[in-house]
């Protein structure tokens, strides 16, 4: 049980990270003329970090028990 609350603690981390690292204050930093690859700055941080949530977002997923396990019907017995 405590497992689970931990992975839905970095399931919320993750979603306000998230959201931070997407406000403009921090999106217009890289809106420089720079290109990495052929790609400008811009595009190639705002695609970095959404593949990088989707590959947070995943591996908390796969971590996190199903919801009707048996450990947590038998804490409910008691």
């Amino acid at each position: 049980m405590a497992e689970r609350r931990k992975l839905r603690g970095g399931m919320l981390l993750l979603t306000v990270l998230g959201a931070a690292l997407m406000l403009p204050p921090l999106v217009f930093v890289f809106d420089q003329p720079i290109a990495h690859f052929g790609i400008p700055q811009i595009v190639f941080y705002l695609f970095a970090v959404w593949a990088l949530l989707i590959a947070g977002t995943a591996l908390l997923t796969h971590a996190l028990p199903p919801e009707g396990s048996d450990a947590d019907k038998r804490d409910g017995e008691r």
